[in-house]
């Protein structure tokens, strides 16, 4: 998938948004949400946008700031500004009467989560792949050596080698992420929830799913743990098992 038809969105800070927003006759829109320094043509947002055209719903995807296409510079972003940039987004561009669903990928559900105060009336599913809410506190600077962190918080800035992928990490994205504790929240809505996680995850453990469940108490659950599964889940059996589930999710809003 490429960025046929996409668009730029212009924020309040004058970031420019690429976003693709397919509208069609329907009362859903599935949003996705993509992950750390990921973009919006991937395997998971391709296969969730093909299946929004076959069950002829709205679909929207986007890219954060420093992400992609979108402008501005990636360690100059952080969890607090890529929330506002979506929220202003959806809020621009989605009717306020609409259904919404949510899938986050990795990252994407702790922006994705963070959302839910906002449209809480709307928000009628969510469904988080890999999910990581709070990883740079727990994955990161928990594991990071005094040196590292000294690096940090001195030169700010720390460029992290990992799994053949340097990531800029910043000291005010790690100070940023800890105002941003989604896993205390508490979210009293009944929707279903499908999270799913493999089992081979060598990036966010499984256990950050889990965590997930403990915010919502009144909805329907599912933990799906993918057999053999990576960070990615970009098979394409696991795609279907996502899409199958979204289908099962939109079926009691079809119109």
């Amino acid at each position: 998938m490429n960025y046929k038809r996409s668009k730029y969105f212009t924020t309040l800070s004058k970031k420019k948004i690429k976003y693709l927003y397919i509208k069609r006759n329907s009362q859903i829109t599935v949003v996705f949400f993509h992950g750390f320094m990921s973009d919006m043509i991937g395997a998971k947002p391709s296969a969730i946008q093909k299946f929004c055209k076959k069950q002829k719903l709205n679909f929207l995807k986007f890219e954060y700031s420093g992400h992609g296409k979108s402008t501005g510079k990636f360690i100059e972003g952080n969890i607090s500004k890529w929330t506002n940039e979506a929220k202003q987004l959806i809020k621009a561009k989605i009717e306020k009467d609409k259904v919404l669903i949510f899938v986050g990928s990795s990252m994407g559900s702790w922006i994705a989560l963070n959302l839910f105060q906002n449209f809480k009336k709307q928000i009628k599913g969510f469904i988080g792949i890999a999910s990581a809410p709070q990883f740079l506190e727990e994955l990161m600077w928990k594991k990071f050596s005094k040196k590292i962190k000294k690096i940090i918080m001195t030169k700010k800035i720390h460029h992290l080698d990992h799994g053949g992928f340097v990531y800029p990490i910043t000291k005010q994205l790690i100070i940023d992420g800890r105002k941003n504790k989604v896993l205390n929240n508490k979210i009293n809505l009944k929707i279903p929830i499908a999270l799913f996680h493999g089992t081979s995850d060598e990036v966010v453990p499984i256990n950050f799913s889990k965590k997930i469940f403990k915010i919502f108490k009144n909805s329907k659950k599912k933990l799906f743990k993918i057999k053999n599964g990576d960070h990615s889940l970009s098979r394409k059996s696991d795609l279907k098992k996502i899409c199958n589930e979204l289908n099962y999710m939109i079926k009691q809003y079809t119109i």
